[in-house]
Order: structure tokens, then C-alpha cells, then sequence
């Protein structure tokens, strides 16, 4: 048996990170389910009326539109990230090429390529977006406009891992949502921040 607040939890975990959209629908479905308790109805009964959480969230977010961000935001924001790992990676592989030999400086431009990959994922997992995202109002959702799962933002950056990421990205050029082959794979998109 579930209780009210682990089934808001369930709802609102599947809604992107925004604040004010979290509460606003927290506030909403306390308000539904006290109003079904309040007329003699079990908690579970209300929690089983309103329907599964991911299906809840996802119509909620229904009546939100999602504006495609543009190529060059998003391009932009792709800058942006790279060069804040230049300028976090730059020094570090100074200090390695200074304090060793050959070998192990080998290591450092694949290691960091790797990190990059890592912080993207785990980026856009958990914040919908990495910094150069934040910095141009972009989000990365579902295609309904929920939170991507783990597996998603895998997917979505497969292409940095093969080596194919050129193919990738002309897809963005000509799908009606701007969104790259992963993306159409992953069943996610970026959209405009202010809008979600």
C-alpha cells in the first residue's frame, strides 16, 4: 500500500527540474487526493483513481508546450561545455605531461574524453541539462516533456562513444523537431527552458 506522498514523490521524480512546476503539481494532487479521502473514499482507492505516476506526470505536461531549441543554441551550448572541460582539462594534463613519462600522458586525452561523456550523461540525467544548456535555457526531456531516464541519456550520447557523432548530429538538420538520430532513438529532445 502506497502512501499520498510516495505516490506525489513517484509523479513529481518523473516531471523535469523545475521548482515551481514540481510544487504547483505537489500542491494539486494533495489537494485531489484529500478532497476523495474527505468524502469516505480510502487513500489507496484516490491513488489508484489518478493512474500511473509516469501517465499522471506526462498529462500534466500535456498542456505545456515544447518549443525545439534551435541548432545553433544548442551547437552554442555544446561550445560551451567542451571548453569548460578545456579549461578544467588543460591544466590537469600540464601536470601530467610535467610529472611523467610518455606512457601515462598517452591515457590523458581518452580519459578525459571519457569524463566529458560521463558528466553528460549524468548531467542530463539528473538537472535535464549541463551547464551550457543552463547557460542558453535549454532542457533535455522525453518527448512528452517528462524527465529522461538513465537509459535515455545513454542512449542520447552513444554517438560521442563510436565515433559517429558528425552522422548524428545532420539529423537535427532535417527532423521536424530538430533532433539528432540518438535523440529520435532515446525518444527525447532539447527544448526551450522557459517553456517547461
Amino acid at each position: 500500500m502506497m502512501s499520498s506522498d510516495q505516490y506525489i514523490h513517484q509523479v513529481i521524480d518523473n516531471l523535469p527540474n523545475v521548482d515551481a512546476l514540481r510544487s504547483q503539481i505537489a500542491m494539486e494532487l494533495r489537494s485531489h487526493i484529500a478532497e476523495r479521502v474527505e468524502r469516505g473514499q480510502p487513500v489507496d482507492e484516490a491513488i489508484q483513481q489518478l493512474g500511473d505516476p509516469l501517465t499522471l506526470a506526462e498529462s500534466y505536461l500535456a498542456a505545456v508546450p515544447l518549443v525545439s531549441a534551435s541548432f545553433g543554441d544548442r551547437a552554442a551550448a555544446k561550445v560551451i561545455d567542451v571548453l569548460l572541460f578545456v579549461v578544467i582539462g588543460a591544466p590537469l594534463t600540464w601536470l601530467v605531461w610535467r610529472g611523467t613519462v610518455g606512457p601515462l600522458f598517452a591515457f590523458v586525452p581518452g580519459l578525459l574524453a571519457f569524463a566529458f561523456w560521463f558528466y553528460t550523461v549524468f548531467a542530463e540525467y539528473l538537472y535535464g541539462q549541463t551547464l551550457g544548456k543552463y547557460l542558453l535555457g535549454l532542457r533535455v526531456v522525453r518527448e512528452s516533456g517528462a524527465r529522461i531516464t538513465l537509459g535515455q541519456s545513454v542512449v542520447r550520447q552513444l554517438p560521442m562513444l563510436f565515433q559517429v557523432a558528425l552522422i548524428d548530429i545532420f539529423f537535427a538538420l532535417f527532423t521536424e523537431k530538430s533532433q539528432r538520430a540518438a535523440e529520435l532513438l532515446s525518444k527525447t529532445r532539447v527544448v526551450e527552458a522557459t517553456r517547461v
